[in-house]
């Protein structure tokens, strides 16, 4: 082989090798669930909880699915409306002297009566508050870091703007603002380590394409513009903060609704995306996470004393994505219940074996090229 086609047949070896280390995010089709929604978790013994079409569901990291709160005094409401949920950490309310239960899940109501739902850990329902002063409910979330006193966060419009309440562990219910702007989907909260903006809630709208921020004050900011395709039905709608140790091992799930008659019609799919992804994308613990309702397009948010924000997920799919993000830290020892599924390691080891291909391939050509100059250098008087 000439010298010149081995130097070439090596740096393009070197180059595919680059490739198939940095191709584009996607996300992976998981576990189909009819009219799924929303999700929220993981609970204390590792399962999330999923709306899907009126009714709760206990998702287990191995793909079980199993109804939740179903009996006579469980969780029954109409399918259709986007009773987004909220689970609760089990943090302590100073202003109410009392405590949240850990793994109560608290579900809007958005149609008439307004309010939430608290379905307690054993799937018993009841009524947690009434809420008034909305045209319905867009979202909920709780705060776990303590600048609005570990209250459970609720918005909803009102006219050409959003309200924002807090509402305690015994039902009690606080204004935060009347006028923020437009917003509704998944919401977080950010973590202490969030530059200046620590602390606050953080809501996606999907109109403008705006990634707000909302203190414990009332005033809203815009923490960044998503830079994405935005309007109904299409713009940024799912909010979470990376937690530690979920970039060394983690995964994201989020809920893809079928939405009938929709450019992006969904597929009533949970989806996810390991941690291990996300490497190559430069995503860090601490970063903002975000996603697009229409083709599940994700961006990724690192805020100092700026916000700079990245797209790492580019490809637009059919996905129609509602509600919360959700991020999990996996288990440091994987149990049988937190193995891969079937699908995804075939997917695991056929990117293992062409990295290794590559790789074999371009030790080759290096090989060659050593030997090829040593042979010739031999050659010379």
């Amino acid at each position: 082989m000439p010298l010149h086609l081995a130097r070439w047949l090596l740096a393009w070896m070197i180059a595919s090798a680059a490739l198939a280390t940095t191709a584009p995010l996607t996300w992976q089709s998981w576990q189909r669930l009819p009219a799924v929604f929303d999700l929220a978790g993981p609970r204390s013994d590792g399962r999330l909880v999923a709306a899907a079409g009126g009714r709760l569901f206990l998702v287990s990291t191995d793909g079980a699915i199993t109804p939740f709160a179903d009996g006579s005094d469980g969780y029954h409401a109409a399918s259709g409306p986007e009773a987004y949920l909220a689970l609760s950490p089990g943090l302590h309310v100073s202003v109410a002297g009392c405590d949240f239960a850990r793994d109560d899940v608290f579900v809007l109501r958005p149609d008439k009566p307004f309010g939430i739902t608290r379905v307690d850990a054993n799937g018993h329902a009841t009524n947690f508050a009434d809420i008034t002063g909305v045209d319905t409910l867009t979202g909920i979330v709780f705060d776990t870091v303590g600048r609005f006193d570990h209250r459970l966060l609720v918005t909803g419009p009102h006219g050409q703007h959003s309200t924002v309440l807090a509402i305690d562990c015994k039902g009690g219910t606080a204004l935060i603002t009347q006028v923020a702007p437009p917003l509704e989907g998944g919401l977080a909260v950010a973590p202490a380590g969030f530059g200046t903006h620590a602390g606050e809630l953080i809501a996606p709208d999907e109109s403008s394409g705006a990634i707000l921020a909302i203190s414990a004050g009332g005033q809203s900011t815009i923490l960044v513009a998503s830079g994405i395709a935005h309007g109904g039905d299409i713009g940024v709608e799912s909010a979470a903060f990376i937690p530690p140790g979920f970039s060394a091992s983690g995964t994201a799930y989020i809920a893809d609704r079928a939405t009938a008659n929709n450019p992006h019609p969904g597929t009533d799919t949970i989806l996810r995306m390991p941690s291990a992804e996300m490497t190559p994308a430069a995503v860090h613990d601490g970063d903002l996470l975000v996603v697009a309702e229409g083709g599940a397009v994700t961006i990724d948010v690192r805020c100092g004393t700026t916000c700079v924000r990245t797209v790492i997920a580019p490809t637009d799919t059919t996905a129609h994505i509602e509600g919360h993000l959700v991020l999990v830290v996996n288990q440091a020892r994987p149990t049988a219940s937190a193995l891969p599924a079937v699908a995804d390691l075939a997917s695991q080891r056929a990117q293992l074996l062409l990295r290794l291909g590559i790789g074999v391939a371009a030790a080759a050509a290096l090989l060659f090229l050593v030997a090829l100059r040593v042979r010739r250098g031999g050659r010379r008087p």
